[in-house]
């Protein structure tokens, strides 16, 4: 059984795009995730070393900064709004946003905390109904 050249890339771009940080939207969505997430550290770091007076500024700098990754992701999704004409593993990208919760309820910032979790949920669900309607175009 031989491999022509354009399924052997086709199967090395599907591995990158799965692993790593893939290419293109994929690789916007990780390195936001991969950035915007971990960064409530060194913020937490920077509220305990400013003055008083400035914590509150720092946080909402941070929370601005969550706010825009999300916004991101909504980007993202407009850009590809239907899972049959996205990138390999895009659909799961976006839902990643969700992870986006936790530094949110780290922080007790309520958008942060409503908005990650159903913006998972939202990419979830329109995954479902668009795969649904795929199932019944075929009967």
């Amino acid at each position: 059984m031989t491999m022509d050249l354009n399924s052997a890339q086709r199967i090395a771009d599907a591995e990158a795009a799965r692993t790593g940080l893939g290419t293109g939207p994929n690789r916007r969505l990780r390195l936001t995730l991969i950035i915007g997430m971990p960064l409530f550290l060194p913020v937490l770091g920077i509220m305990i070393l400013v003055p008083k007076s400035l914590m509150n500024d720092v946080l909402h700098v941070y929370e601005a900064g969550i706010i825009g990754c999300l916004l991101h992701y909504v980007w993202v999704f407009k850009k590809y709004p239907r899972h049959a004409g996205r990138p390999p593993y895009l659909t799961r990208d976006l839902a990643m946003g969700g992870g986006f919760f936790l530094p949110s309820l780290f922080f007790g910032f309520w958008p942060g905390m409503i908005a990650a979790p159903v913006w998972a949920i939202f990419v979830g669900v329109t995954y479902a109904i668009e795969m649904t309607r795929g199932r019944d175009d075929h009967h």
